[in-house]
């Protein structure tokens, strides 16, 4: 896989150390280039990794270590739906299924589970103040997360995180609102041919962009204290149950980016391999939740 001369969010640690190998690894004989090879899941293979190091200092992270949870994470835990409905009572635009308001309270349907992981509190490279990393695969953002010692959210994770045990269609609350986050803006067409030209990707992708820094909208948070969960940039995460002979790969997308698409808790997107990348998807990481170390017994008088 080769990549263009495409200019990455400043702060992607890992991610930009990364881009920058496959990058050079295009000018490499053929022989010497890295590997797309990934494995079952689509996590890449240990010989197909190239050297990476770690996205962030410890004090560009908000926070100390939420307990259980490397620094910078926050702790998932609680009851999920798998299946959930919401009544909409105001739309915005039925046919892009955008709803103004929804009534609750949402409807349970399915097996009740347990869900507890770690889940970084902003969108890559996870720092406040930052534009989050575009213009990643899936690939990429698995190799990115690993490369931390973290993993990609599965789409069950990533909607936990978004609606909480509340089941909220949108992380803020029952009614769309966009000046919480960073949804609604007005749609701009891209060139499509300007992304198969190296030369042109740059201010092709500035004329599209519309993030904002992660954090910056203080209301976009999610009942977990998660941001920027809806808007934004798109985020992958791990389809676990990928139907190949309907095309569906094991990558999907969740959150939806900042035009005016449905941007709620529960869609999600399945139609991109994992090869696909574009001017508004990027990605965050989870982890497994630590169980807490044992206390160590004390000797009588000690």
């Amino acid at each position: 896989m080769c990549l263009p001369a495409v200019r990455v969010a400043r702060g992607a640690g890992a991610l930009a150390t990364l881009l920058g190998a496959l990058a050079a690894g295009c000018n490499a004989p053929a022989s010497e280039r890295p590997s797309d090879a990934v494995d079952a899941r689509g996590e890449p293979v240990e010989s197909a990794a190239p050297s990476a190091s770690p996205s962030a200092a410890p004090d560009a992270l908000e926070g100390a270590a939420a307990g259980p949870c490397p620094e910078g994470m926050v702790p998932i835990v609680g009851k999920y739906c798998p299946y959930v409905g919401h009544r909409c009572v105001e739309w915005i635009e039925e046919h892009r299924d955008r709803c103004r308001r929804y009534a609750p309270p949402p409807l349970c349907e399915g097996r009740i589970v347990d869900k507890s992981l770690c889940m970084d509190r902003y969108e890559y490279p996870n720092q406040a103040g930052v534009l989050p990393a575009v213009m990643v695969s899936y690939i990429e953002a698995a190799e990115a997360c690993r490369a931390e010692g973290k993993r990609l959210c599965t789409e069950d994770e990533w909607t936990f995180a978004c609606e909480g045990e509340e089941r909220l269609p949108y992380p803020y609350g029952w009614e769309r609102d966009a000046t919480a986050c960073n949804i609604d803006r007005p749609y701009n067409l891209p060139d499509f041919e300007a992304f198969s030209h190296a030369r042109r990707i740059a201010p092709e992708m500035e004329r599209l962009d519309q993030r904002v820094p992660s954090g910056s909208r203080p209301r976009c948070k999610s009942p977990f204290g998660v941001f920027d969960m809806t808007g934004n940039v798109d985020e992958w995460t791990r389809n676990e149950s990928p139907k190949p002979e309907r095309n569906v790969d094991i990558s999907s997308l969740k959150g939806g980016y900042f035009g005016p698409i449905r941007a709620r808790c529960r869609p999600v997107t399945r139609s991109h391999n994992r090869w696909f990348r574009f001017y508004q998807v990027g990605f965050r990481c989870c982890a497994d939740l630590a169980l807490a170390e044992p206390a160590a017994p004390v000797a009588p008088g000690g």
